[in-house]
């Protein structure tokens, strides 16, 4: 039997992602008819490999008490189906189809709580009780704002009175969840995030999940376009790429820091505050370090602009600050930044100059002491000097040297100057 999100996709007309089976069987009898396949949790999922790809079989079953508000605290096999499909979250996943003649793809579907009829409507409906089913898992109450804004959804309004009277149960919910959710509405490539972190504005989610965010409520953005900071972050996110979630969630972050620097007019380093308040959320949402890294990078460079006083040496130490791999990233942000403030017709004009600019600054330079002509072991050798940390400070005083003029990054220019460096009475200490 298909079940799940497979059948809702389906229905929906578009191509289902994961391909999720349930059966009347018991998980042993199902390990004994698939050899090699693997029981792996007290659900009664079995993985079974099928072309080469993993399918998901999962035993009828029931469920009764959710103690830590996630899982089941006692499951029962040997339910019926629509038992086993009365214990989803929404009706539009609480559908089945029954397989009549796999050959030709004949089969009917089964529908008990009018899955296909509410998606045909528009409306994203809770299966049963919507007290019991949040009160269940409270990550069901950021899946209904995924959910809606994917298939472009109506919250049914007895289902959504439920979620902003439980919104606060989202507090429980792990940060590790509650990131897989949010990755998922920042990839989708059909729906704005805007609207799915609007929905969860108005429903009492965004202050529960994201209360930074949230307090960009209220905080001026300008006069260029309507709204207020937050507008202009959900704006900003709406022009970055669907297939770069981690680039949108800086872009959702960007401006954090304006909620606390106003001050005059002004929001004095709110890039820092902003890197600091995204660094927090990268920890509670347990991202992995490298896209923590990433998007506290972004947040905390994103004012980055051709400045008058820029010289070609001032760009490259921008760079090297900032890393080469961030470079086209910040770029892509500060422009869906710009536009989404207002910004004249010319800023797509002035990004591709920043780019060429800082393309034609970098270009061969070194930027860091591994790039230099000469490494430790050649000022070892040349200088008669010891191995020891003096080395490695004067391979940095080298790559300060090129910065400013890359014409020196060869190897009898950087001993030459290296000879010098070490000959002065504050390096011989």
């Amino acid at each position: 039997m298909l079940v799940g999100g497979a059948v809702r996709d389906l229905v929906a007309d578009r191509q289902p992602v994961d391909w999720d089976v349930a059966t009347d069987a018991r998980p042993e009898a199902v390990v004994e008819r698939f050899p090699g396949s693997a029981w792996h949790n007290r659900f009664g999922t079995v993985t079974v490999t099928v072309a080469g790809a993993p399918v998901e079989i999962t035993s009828y079953r029931r469920e009764d008490g959710y103690a830590d508000r996630r899982r089941p605290d006692r499951v029962a096999f040997g339910a019926a189906l629509v038992e086993d499909l009365g214990r989803r979250d929404f009706t539009i996943n609480a559908m089945a189809w029954r397989p009549s003649d796999l050959g030709v793809g004949d089969g009917a579907l089964v529908d008990p709580f009018g899955g296909r009829s509410d998606l045909a409507a528009g409306i994203l409906r809770a299966v049963g009780d919507p007290d019991r089913r949040f009160s269940e898992d409270a990550l069901r109450l950021v899946r209904a704002v995924r959910f809606a804004s994917r298939f472009a959804l109506r919250i049914d309004l007895t289902t959504e009175r439920a979620i902003r009277r439980h919104a606060e149960l989202a507090a429980g919910v792990s940060g590790e969840r509650v990131r897989d959710e949010l990755r998922r509405l920042l990839a989708d490539p059909d729906a704005p995030p805007s609207a799915a972190f609007g929905l969860m504005e108005r429903l009492g989610l965004l202050e529960v999940l994201l209360p930074e965010l949230a307090s960009l409520r209220g905080v001026p953005q300008g006069k260029r376009l309507p709204g207020d900071a937050l507008d202009h972050s959900l704006r900003t996110v709406d022009l970055l790429p669907a297939d770069d979630p981690e680039l949108r969630l800086a872009g959702l972050l960007h401006d954090l820091g304006k909620a606390t620097t106003l001050e005059d007019g002004h929001f004095i380093g709110h890039e820092q505050v902003g890197a600091e308040l995204a660094g927090a959320i990268a920890d509670r949402l347990r991202l992995p370090t490298t896209a923590a890294h990433r998007i506290t990078r972004l947040v905390r460079h994103h004012m980055v602009a051709d400045r008058p006083d820029w010289t070609d040496a001032a760009v490259r130490r921008f760079v090297r600050r900032v890393g080469r791999d961030l470079v086209e990233d910040l770029l892509r942000l500060r422009l869906a930044d710009e536009i989404a403030s207002g910004s004249d017709d010319r800023a797509e004009d002035r990004a591709a100059a920043l780019r060429g600019r800082i393309a034609a600054a970098v270009d061969g330079a070194p930027l860091e002491t591994r790039q230099l002509a000469v490494d430790g072991h050649a000022l070892i050798g040349a200088l008669d000097l010891p191995p020891s940390p003096r080395i490695g400070a004067l391979l940095d005083r080298l790559l300060e040297a090129t910065l400013e003029d890359p014409s020196l990054n060869t190897r009898s220019s950087l001993l030459d100057l290296a000879r010098r460096l070490a000959a002065e009475p504050s390096d011989r200490g």
